[in-house]
C-alpha cells in the first residue's frame, strides 16, 4: 500500500516557513502512525499572504488564510489541510471538518524586544515606544495596561516581522504568539511571555488543526488519531465563546482556558479597542465522561466545526456549553454594545 487506495494523501498548506514547519509536524505524526501511506505536501499562497500593506482586521475577509485551501480541499486536489486553529472562522464552508487538534503549543503571547532593549520588560520600555502587534486583541489588552506604551501596526510572516524589528528603529518590541516562535526554533528571542494577567490569548492559539471533507470517511478516520482529547475540550469551548459572541479578528475577543481533575475552566472576555471599556468572566464546567461507542447516526456529530469521534460526545457537549453560556453571560451585560462600537471603529 503506497497511499489511500494505492495513491499518496496529499496535505495542504501555507507557503510561509512557520506553515510549512506545522505541516511537516503534523505529516512526521501521520508517517510515524501509517508507515505503509505515501504523504505528499501541496504548498499555495493564500490572500493573506498577498495582502501585506493592510491591517487583517482591516481587510474585512474572514477565512485570509485558509479560503485558497478550502478551494483546493474542495475541487479534491489535496486531502487534507493543516492550518493554525486560531485562523479557522468558527463556521467553516459547508462540507469542510476539522478532523484533528494537535496538542496544543504554549498559547501565550510573546514579547520580542528591539536588540537595544535586550533584557527589559515593557513596564520598563520607556514613555512613548512603539510596539508592533497586528491584533486588536493584543492591542487593547495592552494599551490598558501599558498606559505609556504606544501601539502600531505591523504584518508579514514571522521572518518579515523580526526583521522590521531588528533592521529598523520603528519599533521597540513587537508582541508574537510564543508558539509560532517555539516552532522556528526562536524560543530564545522571547523576552517576555504574557501571562494571563497581562492579555489573554486568541481563541485556539497554539493548536494545529487538519481540514478534512466532511463526508471522506477514510481520511477524516486516519487524522482522528490525531487528536489531543485537552485540546479539543479547550478549543471547543473556546470557539463556542466566539462563535456565540459573533466575533472574528475585526473585534477584540481573548479567552484562557484551563483542565484540570476533569473540569474545564473557561475565561472570556470583550474589550473596546482602546481597552478602557472591558467586560470579563470565568466559568467552569464538568468535561470528565466515560468514552461511550457512540455508533449510529451520531459519530460524526460537529462541536463548532470540529469531528473528534475519540473524544466523549458528552464531554465536547459539556465544553460547547460552557463556551455559549459564558458568551451569554457577557451579552448579559453589554458585549454586544462593546463589539458593535469597537467593529465600527475599526471599519471608520
Amino acid at each position: 500500500e503506497n497511499g489511500v487506495d494505492g495513491r499518496a494523501v496529499r496535505v495542504g498548506t501555507r507557503r510561509s516557513q512557520l506553515a510549512r514547519i506545522q505541516t511537516d509536524s503534523v505529516v512526521t505524526m501521520l508517517r510515524e502512525l501509517y508507515p505503509d501511506l505515501r504523504f505528499e505536501i501541496v504548498a499555495m499562497s493564500t490572500t493573506g499572504d498577498k495582502i501585506l500593506d493592510t491591517a487583517l482586521s482591516k481587510i474585512g475577509e474572514k477565512s485570509l488564510f485558509t479560503k485558497e485551501l478550502e478551494n483546493a480541499l474542495e475541487r479534491n486536489e489535496v486531502d487534507l489541510v493543516v492550518h493554525s486553529l486560531k485562523d479557522l472562522p468558527t463556521s467553516l464552508p459547508p462540507g469542510f471538518t476539522i478532523g484533528a487538534v494537535c496538542k496544543r503549543e504554549n498559547p501565550l503571547d510573546a514579547v520580542v524586544f528591539h536588540p537595544k532593549n535586550c533584557g527589559k520588560t515593557l513596564s520598563l520600555l520607556p514613555e512613548k515606544s512603539v510596539i508592533g502587534t497586528s491584533s486588536l486583541r493584543r492591542a487593547a489588552q495592552l494599551k490598558k495596561k501599558f498606559p505609556h506604551l504606544e501601539f502600531r501596526d505591523i504584518r508579514g510572516n514571522l521572518n518579515t516581522r523580526l526583521k522590521k524589528l531588528d533592521e529598523k528603529e520603528d519599533f521597540s518590541a513587537i508582541i508574537l504568539a510564543a508558539a509560532g516562535l517555539k516552532r522556528m526554533g526562536w524560543e530564545n528571542r522571547i523576552g517576555q511571555l504574557l501571562g494571563p494577567e497581562d492579555c489573554l490569548y486568541a481563541v485556539g492559539q497554539g493548536a494545529l488543526a487538519v481540514e478534512v471533507r466532511a463526508k471522506d470517511q477514510e481520511i477524516l478516520n486516519m487524522v482522528s488519531a490525531l487528536h489531543d482529547a485537552d485540546t479539543v475540550l479547550c478549543c471547543i469551548a473556546e470557539r463556542a465563546f466566539m462563535k456565540r459572541l459573533e466575533g472574528g479578528c475585526s473585534v477584540p475577543v481573548a479567552v484562557n482556558t484551563l483542565l484540570k481533575d476533569g473540569q474545564l475552566y473557561l475565561t472570556g472576555a470583550v474589550y473596546s479597542l482602546d481597552g478602557s471599556d472591558s467586560l470579563k468572566e470565568t466559568m467552569q464546567a464538568s468535561v470528565s465522561y466515560p468514552h461511550q461507542n457512540e455508533d449510529g447516526p451520531n459519530d460524526d456529530v460537529q462541536h463548532v466545526g470540529i469531528t473528534a469521534k475519540n473524544v466523549p460526545g458528552q464531554a465536547q457537549e459539556a465544553a460547547e456549553n460552557l463556551g455559549v453560556e459564558l458568551a451569554s453571560l457577557l451579552l448579559s451585560k453589554g458585549a454586544k454594545h462593546i463589539l458593535s462600537v469597537a467593529r465600527q471603529l475599526n471599519d471608520a
